[in-house]
């Protein structure tokens, strides 16, 4: 019975301690991402990046975000050379739900590095957090994004991970 008790109170202490940088937090992670395009005929690309994303907590389980990244479009053949840049400015919601789970969606521009061409992008996904330290955290998140200008859209689904700070 005693283990048990002790057992429980590790648990709930390790709950309480992991709820420090999950959940509707203030914080900022640094992140790696890697991307593959939705559209038809377009299974030779891949996108890969990084980005840091800025979360500032308005409600118990909900955090305005912002981020700032920047992804290279390349070939996967190795007789296509050069990639495409593009900067991405985004803002938009985090709501926490489940603890470590959220679902996230932001709005904001793209431009293409060569070019200069601006483009609308929005970004609906879902992810994880997991707490490492005190003040710390590993964010692994799923999403569909798309950018479109004009009546031309492209889209991709994009897995990032991230290291998350405390603030």
């Amino acid at each position: 019975m005693k283990k048990l008790l002790l057992i429980a109170h590790v648990v709930c202490f390790r709950m309480a301690a992991s709820a420090q940088t999950q959940g509707a937090v203030q914080k900022l992670s640094v992140g790696a991402e890697v991307g593959l395009l939705t559209d038809q005929g377009t299974q030779n690309l891949l996108l890969a990046g990084g980005s840091v994303f800025y979360e500032h907590p308005i409600a118990k389980s909900f955090n305005l975000t912002g981020s700032i990244g920047y992804l290279s479009l390349f070939s996967t053949q190795k007789d296509v050379p050069g990639s495409i840049g593009y900067t991405s400015i985004k803002a938009g919601g985090k709501y926490y739900f489940g603890g470590n789970f959220y679902a996230a969606g932001e709005v904001g521009a793209t431009i293409q590095r060569e070019g200069g061409i601006g483009l609308f992008a929005f970004s609906p996904g879902l992810g994880a957090s997991f707490s490492v330290a005190e003040k710390s955290s590993l964010d692994f998140g799923l999403r569909y994004e798309n950018w479109s200008k004009d009546s031309n859209s492209n889209g991709f689904i994009a897995l990032r991970a991230a290291y998350a700070f405390g603030l």
